[in-house]
C-alpha cells in the first residue's frame, strides 16, 4: 500500500538524519579533542556544521554552571531522544491512517471511531512528553512550540495538578494522566477496535 510505503520512506529518512547528526557530533568530539588549528578548513568546516547544535546546549550548561565542553554528548543524547520521538509519532500516524482506511472500506463505524480516538491520544501522550522534556530544560513559554504544547495539554495537566500534591519537589501529574490516558486507550482496544488489530497486520 502506498500509504505504509510513504510512512517507511519517512522513518528511514529519520533514522538516516539521526545517524548523520550523531556521526557529525563524533566528529565534533574528536576534532576538539586533537586541539587542531581552529582556522584549518577540517576544524572550521566541522564547527560551521555542527555549532548551530552545539552552541545552544553549551548555553543551557553554563547556565547550570556545567562544563560546556560535554555538550556535543548533551546533544547525541537529545538527537537520540528527538528521533525515538518522531519515529514513534510516524508509526503512531501510520497506524492511524492505516485503520481509518480499513475502517473505511469495511463500513465500521465503531472502528473508525476507535482508530481515531486512540491515535489521537497517542498523539496528545506524545505532545505531553515532549512538553515534560522542554519544562526539563527551561524552554521558555515565548517559545512558540513550548507556548503551543502548553495551550493544548494545560486543560488535563491543570486540573490534576491541582488535586495530585507533589512529591517533594516534582509534580506527578504528567505521570497521572499518562496513566489515565494509557487506560483509555486500552479501554478503546477492548471495545471499539476489537477483533481489528489482526486485520491490520
Amino acid at each position: 500500500m502506498i500509504t505504509g510505503r510513504i510512512f517507511w520512506f519517512l522513518e528511514s529518512a529519520t533514522i538516516a538524519i539521526v545517524v548523520a547528526l550523531i556521526v557529525l557530533m563524533l566528529i565534533r568530539l574528536i576534532v576538539d579533542g586533537m586541539d587542531l588549528n581552529p582556522f584549518g578548513a577540517t576544524h572550521r568546516t566541522v564547527r560551521r556544521l555542527s555549532d548551530p547544535f552545539v552552541v545552544p546546549v553549551r548555553g543551557f550548561l553554563r547556565h547550570f554552571f556545567a562544563d560546556p565542553k560535554y555538550a556535543p554528548i548533551i546533544v547525541i543524547v537529545i538527537i537520540i531522544l528527538s528521533g525515538l520521538l518522531l519515529i514513534n509519532l510516524l508509526g503512531t500516524l501510520s497506524q492511524l491512517v492505516l485503520g481509518i482506511a480499513w475502517a473505511l472500506r469495511t463500513g465500521s463505524l465503531p472502528a473508525l471511531l476507535g482508530f481515531i480516538f486512540h491515535g489521537l491520544i497517542s498523539i496528545y501522550i506524545l505532545m505531553m512528553f515532549v512538553r515534560v522534556i522542554f519544562q526539563m530544560a527551561m524552554v521558555s513559554y515565548m517559545n512558540p512550540v513550548m507556548r503551543f504544547l502548553y495551550n493544548t495539554t494545560e486543560p488535563l495537566l491543570g486540573p490534576l495538578r491541582k488535586r495530585i500534591p507533589p512529591v517533594g519537589r516534582w509534580d506527578i501529574s504528567p505521570i497521572v494522566a499518562f496513566i489515565l490516558l494509557w487506560l483509555l486507550q486500552a479501554a478503546i482496544s477492548a471495545t471499539l477496535l476489537r477483533g481489528t488489530r489482526g486485520a491490520l497486520l
